[in-house]
C-alpha cells in the first residue's frame, strides 16, 4: 500500500494544476463547498522556523472524500484492559513499525478480515494463541488459509472476561449465545485483538446535510446518493468514494455477523464491566439504563451517558451504541437514527484558528474604500471600533489642533467633506419589520412616510441607551437603520438575537450592509452647490428636498442615495453609493468643490461641530448607566406604544427619580477647556468612602466657531440649575469654575441646517 502511494503522489505532485497538502485533515464541510483544512506543518520538525500549524480554507466545486473505514471495537467484560487493541491496530503496528503488541496473540472477530491479522502477526514469527470466531461457522478463505497456516479457529465462541490486573493475562471464552455465559476455555495470552467490523467515515458528508442508508448487509450506514449535501445551485457537490461509500473491498468474504455484545445475552455484572466508550468511561449497562430512564432519543441518551462526546467524538462507539440502545428499545438501528454529525472530524488546535491574529494583524483592520486616498493625504489615525478613521488632516508645520480648527471653519464657512462610511447600514424588511422597529426604538417608526428619516434611539432591557442614529424609510416593509460605527456588528447581533430567541415567528429579515456602501457627507453653506455641480436627475432644491428626506437617483453619473440630515449643524447631505465607487465619487465631489476650497474633515471635527450643536455622542455621554431621559431626549420616547425594548426599565424607582444626574452646557469663566471626564467635587464622602460629586464632564473641546472652551456633562438636577457656577477638578490638582448653560450653543433655531 506504502509503495502505490508514494507513486501515486510522485505523480499528482508533477502536475501544475494540483496542490497536494500532506499532513493535512479536512476538519469540516460547510455550505457552497467551503471546506477548513487543518496541516500539521512543522509538528514533526522540532525547532524548525515554521508555524506549526495552518488552517487552509478551501472553495471547492467538488469534493470527494476518500476518507476510508475506522474499525469497531466489541463489547465484553474487561475490553478496557491494557493489551485489548483493535486488530486492524495490532496489525498496522507490526506491518508499518516492526512492532509485536505481545508474544502471544488472541484474536476476537465477528467478521473475516481479522484473520488477515492474525496471518501477518503469525507471518513474522508471533505466536497466535486462537482466532475467536462468533460465527456459527468460519467458511471463508481467510480462515481456511489461517486454519492451514496452523492457526488455531474457535468457531461460536465469544469473550465472556478479559483476565489480567494491569495488562491481559489471558481471556474467557463462552458461546457467544450461551445463556449465561458459562465458559467453555481459558486461553492464555498477553494481547487481545478485537474486530467488530467497519464503519464507513461519512463525517465529511454529514456535516452540510448528506443523509445516510443503513446497510444490513454491513451493519454500517453509508452515504444515500440520493440526498447528497447540495449547492447553491441544488446539485450535490460531496461525492463519497471506496470505503467512505461502504465498498470495503470484501467481495469474497463470508458474510459478518453484527456483534454488539459478548456474549449476546450477558449478565449483568458482564455488562457493567463492557465498555461502549473508552474515552468517555460508557458501559453498555449504562446505555441499558439510558433506555430504562425514559432517554428514548439518541441525542437525549448522548447528553445523559456523554457517550461519543470525547475527542474522538464517537468514532469508535457510536454505532455500537446505537445498537445497544435499539436493542434496549425494542427497534431496529435505522429507527433509533445517528447523532449529529459535527466539525471538526478530529480536533483542531486552537492557534490555527486564530493563527492570522498575530502581529500587526491581530485584530485585523476594516478600512474604507477612501483609506488609501486618506493615507496618501497624511491623515491621523483614530481607531473606532475594527476601523481606522481620519482624526484629522494635518498640513506641513501644522499641529493637530491647528488642522481640526482649519477644518470646522472651511466646513461652517464653505464646504467640507467627511468619509462616513463606518456608521452601521443595517437593512430591516419584512411583513413584521414595522412592529419590530417599534419594539427596536424608543420611539414610534412604524408611522414613518416612506422617503422620510428619523432620528432613534436603542435602549436595552434595563432602559439604558446603547445606540442611537437615522432610521430611513425605503419602502412599506422596509426600514434602513443608521447605528454608531462602533456598535454596526454589535447592534446587528442584538437585532437578530432578538429575532431568533423571543420574537422567533415574526417575519422579519435584517442584513448588515454596512460595507456594501461608501457614504460621504457632503457639509457646509456650499453643499447643494457642489452637488449640483456634479449634474444628475435628483432636484436638491430645499423645497423639493427638504431637512429629514432622503431620495435615490444619479449623480456625477453614479448611482446615489442621498439622506438630508445633519450631525454638524450645516446644510448637509449624506450621499451612499456602492462600496465599488466610493472612491470614484469622493474624487469627483472634491473636483467639484475646489472652486469653494472643499476640503475633507476628521473626527476631531465632527465631533466638536456635533458639540457645539448640543448633539449627544453613544460612549460620550452614555456610560451604560444613563437613560434618554438623563439627556433630555423625553421627546424621542414615544407615549402612543405599549411596549419597547427598555420601557419597564426605565420606569423603575430609580429611573424616574427626578434625583438624578442631567445633560447640560458647560462654559468655564475664562474660556478654558475643561478636562475630558472632569468630576465636581462636593465636600464630604459618599457611601463608598469615595469623594462625594455632583457631576462629570462628559465631552470637552475646544471651539474655533465660538472661540471658547464649551462641554457637556451630566450634572445633579443639572436642566434646573441654569446660570449657576460649579466647580471642576482641573488637570493641575484644582478646580475650574464653570457656569451650567444650554447644551446648544450654535444656532439653536437650526436655521442653518435647514437652509
Amino acid at each position: 500500500a506504502e509503495s502505490w502511494i508514494d507513486a501515486q503522489l510522485a505523480a499528482l505532485q508533477g502536475m501544475d494544476n494540483v496542490t497536494v497538502l500532506p499532513r493535512t485533515m479536512v476538519a469540516g464541510v460547510h455550505d457552497h463547498g467551503y471546506a477548513l483544512a487543518y496541516e500539521r506543518v512543522a509538528d514533526h520538525q522540532p525547532g524548525a522556523d515554521k508555524p506549526r500549524h495552518r488552517l487552509w480554507r478551501v472553495r471547492a466545486g467538488q469534493i470527494v472524500a476518500a476518507t476510508g473505514a475506522i474499525e469497531r471495537p466489541l463489547s465484553f467484560a474487561g475490553n478496557d484492559l491494557p493489551g485489548v487493541m483493535l486488530a486492524a491496530a495490532i496489525r498496522d503496528y507490526a506491518v508499518n513499525f516492526g512492532v509485536a503488541a505481545g508474544k502471544k496473540v488472541a484474536i476476537v472477530t465477528n467478521n473475516d478480515d481479522a484473520y488477515r491479522t492474525a496471518l501477518i502477526l503469525n507471518d513474522l514469527g508471533v505466536s497466535i494463541a486462537a482466532v475467536i470466531d462468533a460465527r456459527a461457522e468460519a467458511t471463508g478463505d481467510l480462515p481456511a488459509k489461517a486454519r492451514a497456516a496452523g492457526i488455531r479457529v474457535i468457531e461460536d465462541a465469544a469473550v465472556r472476561k478479559v483476565e489480567g490486573g494491569k495488562s491481559v493475562t489471558g481471556v474467557q471464552l463462552c458461546r457467544f449465545n450461551s445463556d449465561g455465559g458459562a465458559v467453555f476455555e481459558t486461553l492464555a495470552c498477553d494481547a487481545l485483538g478485537m474486530s467488530g467490523g467497519w464503519s464507513p467515515v461519512v463525517h465529511l458528508w454529514s456535516h452540510c446535510g448528506g443523509k445516510l442508508n443503513w446497510d444490513e448487509a454491513g451493519a454500517f450506514f453509508r452515504p444515500d446518493p440520493n440526498r447528497p449535501p447540495l449547492g447553491h445551485d441544488g446539485k450535490g457537490f460531496v461525492s463519497c468514494v471506496g470505503a467512505a461509500n461502504g465498498d470495503l473491498g470484501n467481495e469474497g468474504e463470508a458474510p459478518m455477523l453484527p456483534v454488539w455484545l459478548m456474549p449476546a445475552q450477558a449478565s449483568y455484572e458482564l455488562r457493567a464491566k463492557a465498555w461502549l466508550d473508552p474515552q468517555n468511561d460508557v458501559k453498555v449497562s449504562d446505555v441499558q439504563l439510558a433506555a430504562r430512564e425514559g432517554y428514548a432519543s439518541v441525542e437525549h441518551t448522548k447528553r445523559y451517558t456523554t457517550l461519543g462526546m470525547a475527542t474522538d467524538q464517537g468514532k469508535l462507539s457510536n454505532i455500537n451504541g446505537l445498537a445497544i440502545l435499539s436493542d434496549a428499545l425494542g427497534q431496529p438501528i435505522p429507527q433509533t437514527g445517528t447523532t449529529t454529525f459535527r466539525p471538526p472530524y478530529t480536533p483542531i488546535s486552537l492557534g490555527a484558528i486564530t493563527g492570522e491574529a498575530r502581529g500587526e494583524i491581530f485584530q485585523p483592520l476594516r478600512k474604507t474604500p477612501m483609506h488609501g486616498w486618506h493615507e496618501a493625504k497624511g491623515a491621523h489615525w483614530e481607531p473606532v471600533g475594527h476601523w481606522r478613521r481620519p482624526y484629522c488632516y494635518p498640513k506641513q508645520g501644522e499641529s493637530h489642533a491647528e488642522a481640526v480648527s482649519r477644518e470646522i471653519n472651511q466646513t461652517r464657512k464653505a464646504v467640507g467633506l467627511l468619509d462616513a462610511s463606518t456608521l452601521g447600514k443595517i437593512l430591516v424588511k419584512g411583513p413584521d419589520a414595522g412592529r419590530f422597529m417599534d419594539m427596536l426604538y424608543t420611539n414610534m417608526m412604524s408611522n414613518l412616510k416612506v422617503g422620510k428619516c428619523r432620528y432613534g434611539l436603542m435602549c436595552n432591557e434595563n432602559g439604558f441607551l446603547s445606540d442611537d442614529g437615522v432610521v430611513a424609510r425605503l419602502s412599506e416593509d422596509t426600514w434602513l437603520c443608521h447605528t454608531t460605527s462602533g456598535g454596526a456588528d454589535r447592534i446587528h447581533a442584538w437585532m437578530e438575537d432578538w429575532l431568533q430567541c423571543e420574537w422567533w415567528d415574526w417575519k422579519v429579515h435584517v442584513v448588515n450592509l454596512t460595507e456594501q456602501f461608501a457614504q460621504i457627507a457632503v457639509v457646509g453653506p456650499k453643499a447643494r452647490q457642489v452637488l449640483e455641480k456634479l449634474g444628475g436627475d435628483i432636484d436638491l432644491s430645499a423645497d423639493s428636498f427638504p431637512f429629514m428626506d432622503w431620495k435615490e437617483g444619479h449623480l456625477g453619473g453614479i448611482a446615489a442615495r442621498i439622506f438630508r440630515i445633519s450631525f454638524s449643524g450645516e446644510l448637509s447631505y449624506e450621499v451612499a453609493v456602492p462600496a465599488s465607487q466610493g472612491l470614484a465619487f469622493w474624487e469627483k465631489l472634491l473636483d467639484a468643490g475646489e472652486e469653494f476650497g472643499i476640503s475633507p474633515y476628521g473626527t476631531e471635527a465632527l465631533h466638536v461641530m456635533r458639540a457645539e450643536k448640543g448633539f449627544i455622542m453613544i460612549g460620550d455621554e452614555t456610560d451604560g448607566t444613563v437613560i434618554p431621559q438623563d439627556l433630555n431626549l423625553n421627546w424621542a420616547i414615544s407615549k402612543k406604544k405599549d411596549d419597547f425594548l427598555g420601557k419597564r426599565g426605565m420606569e423603575r424607582e430609580a429611573m424616574v427619580s427626578p434625583d438624578r444626574w442631567k445633560l447640560v452646557g458647560l462654559e468655564t469663566l475664562d474660556g478654558t477647556v475643561l478636562p475630558d471626564g472632569a468630576l465636581a467635587p462636593l465636600p464630604g464622602k459618599n457611601a463608598n468612602g469615595q469623594q462625594e460629586t455632583q457631576g462629570r464632564v462628559t465631552s470637552t473641546y475646544h471651539s474655533p466657531t465660538l472661540g471658547k472652551g464649551i462641554a457637556m456633562g451630566l450634572v445633579h438636577n443639572g436642566p434646573e440649575r441654569m446660570g449657576e457656577v460649579i466647580a471642576f477638578q482641573s488637570a493641575s490638582g484644582g478646580t475650574v469654575s464653570a457656569r451650567i448653560v444650554d447644551p446648544c450653543f450654535f444656532d439653536k433655531a437650526g436655521e442653518k441646517q435647514n437652509v
